[in-house]
């Protein structure tokens, strides 16, 4: 496997993704129970927009770099910009918190973190950017074996009933990435019912997501919303015309928040585009 996130950090899906990633935490820490998450293709955690990785490509420039220059009043935005601020407090104004951090940053003190990342040298920066964290482990493992080996989670003995997982896999061969991840998530629906799943999905050529979103309403979850934003018109001949998450079970309410958040995230990222998708595949009772 060759893809490396440093290239595409901190771009428009990153947005996208991390935007519903730390409203869903919020969700979490709302009740005292404690939770928690797995992140299964977690990168390092940690980037620098300033590298070369991130100058190479320049998409950094098309989304946090951008929406930094467009103030929002919408609170899940805040909420985001708010996280990356915090990154960049700590660990300089290049830096672009991944996944892992955002997590670490928005979850308590007695919930748990686990996060895989099967490449070594991308293992041994996520270790090294999340180390003395006591809520966090740090798997280096296949994310998607993860999911029979940590799901349902045990902490102390107790078995947790609240929590999310992201699965945020590079789609390098992309029809069979949807096919191995939705064999993933019902087998891990079976193990966990009651968490949140989060899929993202690069959005490429329609026709290829038809069958993929089919197959995802057919699974054992309770409700399964698709959220999507477009950075470019649908079916351009471009590489990637935006990204969605896929959602399995997300909080009562969490479609009608995200009205104005992504309608704000199109005015200010995609303003070309087609309006945002937010559709239930199957809604709850």
């Amino acid at each position: 496997m060759n893809y490396r996130h440093a290239f595409h950090a901190g771009n428009a899906a990153d947005v996208l993704k991390h935007v519903l990633l730390l409203a869903l935490c919020e969700r979490l820490v709302a009740k005292p129970a404690p939770a928690f998450a797995l992140d299964t293709h977690a990168g390092r955690g940690l980037y620098a927009l300033d590298a070369d990785a991130a100058r190479r490509t320049g998409e950094a420039d098309e989304g946090i770099a951008r929406l930094l220059t467009r103030p929002s009043g919408d609170p899940a935005i805040a909420r985001y910009l708010d996280a990356v601020r915090a990154c960049r407090a700590i660990h300089g104004e290049a830096a672009y918190p991944g996944s892992p951090w955002l997590l670490a940053h928005a979850l308590r003190a007695q919930d748990r973190i686990a996060c895989c990342e099967l490449q070594p040298d991308e293992a041994a920066a996520l270790k090294s950017n999340l180390d003395g964290d006591p809520r966090v482990a740090i798997h280096r493992r296949d994310g998607y074996a993860a999911l029979k080996a940590l799901l349902p989670p045990v902490v102390n003995r107790q078995r947790l009933a609240r929590g999310l997982v992201l699965i945020d896999p590079p789609y390098e061969a992309q029809r069979a990435e949807f096919d191995i991840a939705l064999a993933a998530l019902r087998e891990a629906l079976g193990r966990w019912l009651q968490a949140t799943y989060a899929l993202w999905y690069p959005i490429k050529q329609r026709r290829d997501l038809r069958a993929f979103q089919r197959d995802a309403a057919g699974l054992p979850a309770r409700s399964v919303l698709v959220v999507e934003l477009l950075v470019r018109p649908d079916d351009s001949p471009l590489r990637m015309n935006g990204s969605g998450v896929l959602l399995l079970n997300p909080p009562f309410g969490f479609d009608t928040g995200l009205v104005k958040t992504l309608a704000a995230l199109s005015d200010a990222l995609a303003s070309q585009a087609p309006p945002p998708r937010i559709e239930w595949l199957r809604a709850p009772d």
